[in-house]
């Protein structure tokens, strides 16, 4: 790591930004999915969850496609944020960290779902009847007993930021300095006649990175089963 060039930290560096920032603001939104699809029954359930889960089984050039079409510069969205707001994702790091919350997005729900299907609803109940308000529920029950799946779904969620390459590519380019990520640096330098040290060097902090994500995310499991056992006991 002390051998890399200031190109190659500014690339990390907005790897790092991009993925963070991508799973963070989708995180709400996966949290209120995956809450409806846990506690809720109504119809079209299975094809809204197909359709939210769409992003694992489709080609990432495809999903990047449809951002293309909704969040470009001439997008149905991206045309009226750049009219009203002044903000555009195209060509720049807010898009890529579009692109990579949407990939791991379902990453995210998946995890979520999971922790509140596996927490007690009679818990929720209970502190309903002793004269606690929805949002109160929310935040003393609901929250701390999904809070495992949450972190779980999040270093997951990003571990696929940070690896994402078709979406981003199709979506915003690769522009160095702006929507070059570690993937797409990757890439472009294998392209490069004597390019093999930075490859080697990018691949070789790719796989930490990943492995790291990995083994963060094999630790929250194991402690939600712990806790799970020491609750049950």
């Amino acid at each position: 790591m002390n051998g890399l060039t200031p190109d190659e930290w500014g690339i990390v560096m907005l790897s790092l930004r991009v993925g963070l920032w991508g799973t963070l603001c989708s995180l709400p939104i996966a949290y209120a999915a995956a809450w409806l699809l846990a506690r809720r029954s109504f119809p079209g359930k299975a094809m809204l969850d197909a359709l939210l889960h769409l992003p694992l089984v489709l080609p990432p050039v495809v999903v990047g496609f449809a951002l293309l079409v909704l969040f470009g510069g001439q997008g149905v969205i991206g045309k009226l944020l750049r009219e009203w707001f002044g903000f555009t994702f195209a060509f720049r790091w807010t898009g890529a960290a579009l692109a990579a919350g949407v990939m791991g997005f379902p990453l995210l729900v998946r995890a979520i779902r999971q922790a509140l299907e596996s927490a007690d609803p009679k818990l929720e109940q209970a502190a309903q009847t002793l004269g606690a308000s929805p949002l109160a529920t929310f935040l003393t029950v609901t929250l701390p007993l999904s809070m495992t799946g949450v972190l779980h779904g999040f270093v997951l969620a990003f571990a696929r930021a940070l690896g994402e390459f078709g979406a981003t590519i199709t979506f915003v380019s690769n522009i160095p300095g702006q929507t070059q990520t570690l993937p797409l640096a990757i890439y472009t330098v294998t392209q490069v006649p004597e390019g093999d040290a930075m490859v080697w060097r990018l691949c070789a902090i790719s796989t930490v990175l990943a492995l790291a994500t990995l083994i963060l995310s094999e630790m929250l499991i194991r402690f939600g089963h712990r806790k799970a056992l020491g609750h049950d006991g």
